[in-house]
């Protein structure tokens, strides 16, 4: 037919890794950190928490953008955004992809949950306290949530398609899936994706707690993140930035880059359920799954391990128990399935591509991370949750997943690479 346009899709290698968390800058350092179980939940040190009634988060600590961007652009980013863009950087050096090449061929897609709240919280303060004329010009561009990515193209000179996903705690999957479809098309040769937050401070940490969302063990960070524990009583906030850089097999291979495994699936849903609250029978997120399965061509019966959502909340991790049910079948009990968000905390919009860095760099060292703090497990919660202590384990096919408010379900499927 006249016009119809045939699509050769391409394969699509993940060939950098860059990182901003509350346990580690860098692949090296997020890696030893998840491992060995070592949580980054802390009493917050940012702010004076005596009055709010959750004080822990998992804090990026020692920060400092000079060491990874321009110092002048950094001045004019939201901490958000500095966090994306340091991991853009660093997936880059690790990359070592050759953007003048051709930066029409490459790209970025950061997604964030809610952008510049260190930037909207300040300059709501000025508003009130100084009036109208008072307020930073650069109040709107540090506070949109599109930022990380623009930035990051500016930084990089990636002048390929430029994008941002905004879904809340699915927006760094989402990107994920997106860059993956974009280059699996061919509009572009690479794209640096992934995701970034910063939400750990007055604002946030008061709205959240506000929803009751938050875990209150206060007098003990470190065991306060306890996915699908009996006694888990909400997440922990997190914070940081992950990118990987996506890239097409046959270029990658051509420049002899180093790949850490390939992306071949990509699934999403919606709940049309509930502002906050996930559907209880897990069936969409189930979907979610299952497509990024079929579009893979991945039978249930291949998964080796899933990187869960993982959150620590009483629906959420027994909707994904039961969601996780449905999409594999009688493999869901001999699956390895573990929560990152143990370790590290909730990272919202940056959760996804942090979990996927820590599913792909696991899946390199032959090692599944744990859940940690999983003391008493739920009834509700009955699979193989990696408990405390990672494990050794060969993993070929790997699924990881995200969900977000307002229902917002996806799930990427990653696989050892062989050529």
């Amino acid at each position: 037919m006249s016009g119809t346009r045939t699509i050769e899709l391409k394969r699509v290698v993940v060939t950098g890794i860059g990182i901003i968390s509350a346990i580690g800058f860098g692949k090296k350092a997020f890696l030893e950190s998840l491992l060995a179980g070592r949580s980054g939940v802390k009493t917050i040190a940012r702010f004076d928490v005596t009055e709010y009634p959750v004080k822990i988060a998992a804090e990026v600590t020692g920060f400092d953008p000079a060491d990874f961007i321009d110092k002048k652009a950094a001045r004019r980013m939201d901490r958000y955004a500095q966090y994306g863009a340091a991991a853009a950087a660093q997936a880059l050096e690790d990359s070592g992809y050759p953007v003048q090449e051709d930066p029409y061929a490459v790209g970025a897609l950061i997604g964030s949950g809610v952008g510049g709240l260190d930037t909207h919280y300040e300059q709501i303060g000025i508003l009130y306290e100084k009036g109208p004329t008072r307020l930073s010009p650069f109040f709107i561009p540090m506070m949109i949530p599109n930022m990380a990515s623009a930035m990051s193209s500016v930084l990089l000179g990636l002048k390929g398609p430029v994008s941002a996903t905004c879904t809340a705690c699915a927006a760094s999957t989402h990107a994920l899936g997106d860059a993956f479809e974009i280059i699996r098309r061919g509009d572009a040769t690479a794209m640096f994706a992934g995701g970034a937050e910063a939400a750990v401070n007055q604002i946030g940490m008061g709205a959240f707690a506000a929803m009751r969302a938050l875990s209150t063990r206060n007098d003990e960070p470190e065991r306060a993140s306890r996915p699908f524990d009996i006694e888990r009583d909400g997440f922990v906030m997190g914070e940081g930035g992950g990118v990987l850089v996506l890239e097409e097999l046959g270029h990658a291979l051509n420049r002899g880059a180093h790949i850490y495994a390939e992306i071949v699936g990509y699934g999403m849903t919606g709940d049309a359920f509930h502002l906050t609250e996930p559907d209880e029978t897990g069936e969409p997120a189930a979907r979610a799954i299952s497509r990024a399965l079929a579009d893979a061509e991945v039978d249930p019966s291949e998964v080796d391990y899933i990187n869960a959502h993982g959150t620590s909340t009483p629906l959420g991790d027994a909707m994904e128990t039961r969601a996780i049910k449905l999409a594999l079948g009688d493999r869901a009990t001999k699956v390895m399935v573990s929560s990152s968000k143990s370790i590290f905390g909730h990272c919202l919009g940056a959760a996804g591509a942090l979990e996927a860095a820590a599913t792909i760099l696991s899946m390199e060292v032959g090692k599944v991370p744990p859940t940690i703090n999983l003391e008493k497990p739920d009834p509700e919660c009955d699979l193989d949750y990696v408990p405390n202590v990672a494990r050794d384990a060969q993993v070929k096919i790997a699924v990881s997943n995200s969900f977000g408010f307002g229902g917002h379900n996806s799930a990427i499927v990653i696989r050892k690479f062989e050529d």
